[in-house]
């Protein structure tokens, strides 16, 4: 059996940006196994997998280590491939996924993804994320995965060296560190040493974490947002009611096929 591949690096124009996926379009699901598998083999943050659904699609992302609920940047990467590389017209793409319905449109080099909100909670900070992070936050939430920690500056969140030992304690998918940002409303590193990925560079999920937080607390519906990883990527975020809009731009790095024996 032949699967193909793409791979992709989104929330970027540039090439060695962003955050790269893998997208492996299919015809039918494969074991939940396999899939797990072939994402472990790939080592990426992220490998979605898309199967058709009438003129829909139904998509799942998994890390090198589980499943998850919600991927933006794969999801991007997915749209990425069905416009570039599959021949997909459509104005809107839909997508069928274990956090509902999303979709995804294409406008002017832009992908435009429609994504639920996540409600946060506000809460207190673990002694041992505190510790992990070494910091002292300004602000905790929790929300429907991760925690959301609010510090006092970007240059706080740059030099953030996280023991990755010690956050793997805490009882959550991950960790999003936020601040103000110097030249952009906000900036942000995420951390989910517990799927699998100590840092991971550009994360569209946590976005919608970020937004509704930002959002109220600047008096704005638009943001623009920058991730701190070593890669870094950019993206515009808009308030939708109870859910965002996140957009970004996307690259292919690579095609090729996966061969599963018989």
């Amino acid at each position: 059996m032949q699967i193909s591949l793409y791979q992709a690096d989104a929330f970027t124009d540039v090439l060695f940006g962003g955050n790269p996926a893998a997208v492996c379009p299919l015809d039918r699901w494969l074991s939940d196994e396999l899939l797990q598998a072939i994402a472990a083999e790939n080592n990426l943050s992220e490998t979605a997998f898309i199967v058709p659904k009438g003129k829909d699609y139904h998509i799942r992302w998994f890390t090198p280590t589980t499943e998850v609920d919600l991927c933006g940047h794969a999801t991007l990467a997915s749209a990425h491939v069905l416009y570039t590389h599959l021949g997909e017209t459509a104005a809107t793409l839909h997508f069928e996924s274990r956090s509902g319905q999303l979709s995804v449109s294409l406008d002017g080099g832009l992908y435009i993804m429609d994504f639920p909100v996540d409600m946060l909670e506000p809460t207190l900070a673990p002694t041992v994320l505190k510790k992990a992070l070494a910091i002292e936050p300004t602000d905790v939430f929790v929300g429907r995965d991760d925690y959301l920690i609010v510090v006092d500056s970007q240059e706080t969140i740059e030099a953030l060296e996280p023991d990755f030992r010690m956050l793997k304690q805490v009882k959550s998918r991950g960790v999003i560190v936020t601040a103000p940002g110097e030249e952009v409303d906000f900036v942000s590193r995420c951390f989910f040493p517990n799927a699998g990925i100590d840092e991971d560079p550009v994360t569209g999920s946590a976005h919608t974490s970020m937004t509704p937080y930002w959002a109220e607390r600047l008096s704005k519906q638009s943001l623009t947002a920058r991730q701190l990883s070593k890669r870094g990527g950019q993206l515009h975020c808009t308030m939708l009611g109870d859910r965002v809009a996140l957009a970004g731009q996307a690259i292919t790095f690579m095609e090729g096929k996966i061969f599963i024996p018989n």
